[in-house]
């Protein structure tokens, strides 16, 4: 038996030594290089071709190498049936929130006007600091942090899901309700996951439903934004700007129209990148779990995606 890990173009060679250190019996092998495909009974997956899985007959388990899965679903030729696990980890929350919290300060005091301001020797002691009404859609376990940190910050904050939640310190909507609760809010932060239904939600549609400088703040997928309706919204003063850690294509094109807009910043997809000293434990425990027939850790739901 062994685990393989497939990320093209990806170096994993920090996870291989991490499989070494935590459990040395373990073989590990890494796509392309892999040579005993009957053997592998674990895949960790990032990226990954699709259709490669059924090169592997004795596969018992696929996991994914972070929070997301929707890399993994999106692959028609796995069976329903196949268990999927993610990577459940404060290494993840933490930074991930820290993030969201350096993105929110900077859109309410207005870092980027003084970033010019400077450049141009302009003091402006003007309106220092915006009314912020944040709103943040997806509310599992990294959006419910990113609530609990801003909400100690004293913002207002409201949340959205797809399904109703009860018991909540804070206004939630769900579901058709999204036109309510973009009316409170004039910041978004996106950290739902990517299904086929939140696809493509933040279109031109989504934002003529937002107040008039709602500011966009996507750490979810690059597949919940479609690219030229944020730029055509913010062509028309419907979206002030927005804070972008994730893309439709990785790395970021050069010669994509983000890179030169004044209302846009980048980031290299980094607001949390998972830790193979976190992750790794997690993995083999399913490994072992695999063996002795035991209920997963951190096992998705495929019909819902997450």
């Amino acid at each position: 038996m062994s685990i393989a890990i497939i990320s093209p173009g990806r170096d994993v060679s920090s996870w291989v030594k991490t499989f070494e250190k935590v459990d040395s019996g373990i073989d590990v092998q890494v796509f392309p290089n892999i040579i005993d495909k009957k053997s592998v009974e674990v895949v960790i997956l990032w990226q990954h071709p699709k259709g490669i899985l059924k090169e592997f007959p004795n596969l018992k388990l696929i996991c994914s190498m972070g929070a997301g899965v929707d890399h993994i679903l999106s692959d028609s030729e796995i069976p329903f049936s196949m268990p999927i696990t993610r990577i459940v980890d404060p290494g993840l929350t933490i930074p991930m929130t820290n993030y969201v919290v350096m993105a929110t300060l900077n859109f309410q005091r207005q870092l980027f006007r003084y970033q010019t301001n400077q450049k141009l020797k302009i003091w402006d002691m003007s309106n220092p600091e915006l009314e912020t009404r944040v709103g943040v859609m997806g509310v599992g376990a990294l959006g419910s942090d990113v609530i609990e940190k801003l909400k100690l910050l004293r913002f207002p904050v409201f949340g959205y899901g797809n399904s109703p939640k009860s018991g909540t310190d804070y206004p939630y909507y769900h579901g058709d309700e999204l036109p309510l609760f973009l009316k409170e809010v004039n910041l978004i932060i996106c950290m739902l996951p990517l299904t086929p239904r939140t696809e493509n939600i933040l279109d031109m549609g989504f934002f003529r439903k937002c107040n008039k400088g709602t500011y966009i703040i996507n750490v979810a997928r690059g597949n919940h934004l479609v690219e030229e309706d944020l730029l055509a919204a913010i062509d028309e003063g419907i979206i002030s700007g927005a804070f972008l850690d994730v893309f439709r294509k990785e790395p970021l094109p050069k010669e994509h129209p983000f890179w030169n807009s004044d209302k846009i910043t980048v980031t290299p997809h980094i607001a949390s990148v998972t830790n193979p000293d976190s992750a790794i434990p997690q993995i083999i425990e399913n490994y072992k779990r695999i063996k002795n027939h035991e209920p997963l850790l951190n096992k998705i739901n495929p019909i819902l995606g997450y």
